[in-house]
């Protein structure tokens, strides 16, 4: 039936939930990776990934299930914290965006055979985690976070220059990783469903 998780789609999805969880901890051993309290980490990468190897469907589940996942209590954000104060945190938005990145990822990649289309999606994949997560922060620390002395709109953006050449790099990398896996790997035998990206 289509509204039923195959086997090997429940362990793709809890797959990438591990991905995105470690992505996130990669500052617990290098703490100097936080730039305006902005953790510099692989969870982008990976949520693109997500949307790009599995599908706008599949990809939407596993970034839910990684958000909901943390929000219950399980360790699975930056720092290996969890809980629905995450909620509240001024980089909460970084999280949320995953979800939209990796649905739009993966429809615009739905059907494509060649790279370009792939690089272009993990771009704007890139784009809307940095929309999204840079707005929430903004509203957040003008709202309820204790903001830093002369905190703007226009710092809240300067704070992201710092890891943007890596996640525009990030992006050219997972469009690359995600093109070559999905006309070599998982488009044979039983990921034979995944090649349509729904």
């Amino acid at each position: 039936m289509k509204g039923k998780l195959k086997t090997i789609e429940i362990t793709l999805i809890s797959l990438f939930v591990v991905l995105i969880a470690i992505g996130a901890n990669i500052t617990t051993i290098a703490p100097f990776l936080i730039v305006g309290g902005v953790p510099i980490t692989l969870q982008t990468f990976f949520a693109i990934l997500a949307g790009l190897i599995l599908g706008s469907r599949l990809g939407v589940m596993a970034t839910t299930v990684y958000m909901i996942g943390g929000l219950i209590g399980l360790p699975l954000f930056a720092q290996f914290r969890g809980g629905v104060a995450a909620l509240f945190f001024p980089t909460f938005g970084f999280i949320l965006s995953f979800i939209l990145a990796a649905f739009v990822c993966g429809k615009i990649v739905k059907n494509k055979k060649t790279v370009t289309p792939y690089i272009i999606a993990a771009l704007v994949g890139t784009a809307i985690n940095y929309v999204v997560g840079t707005n929430w922060m903004y509203f957040a620390y003008l709202n309820w976070a204790q903001a830093p002395e002369g905190f703007s709109y226009g710092m809240a953006w300067l704070w992201m220059i710092a890891p943007l050449p890596k996640d525009i790099i990030l992006a050219f990398v997972a469009g690359i990783i995600a093109h070559r896996m999905r006309v070599s790997v998982l488009t044979k035998g039983q990921f034979q469903h995944l090649r349509t990206g729904a």
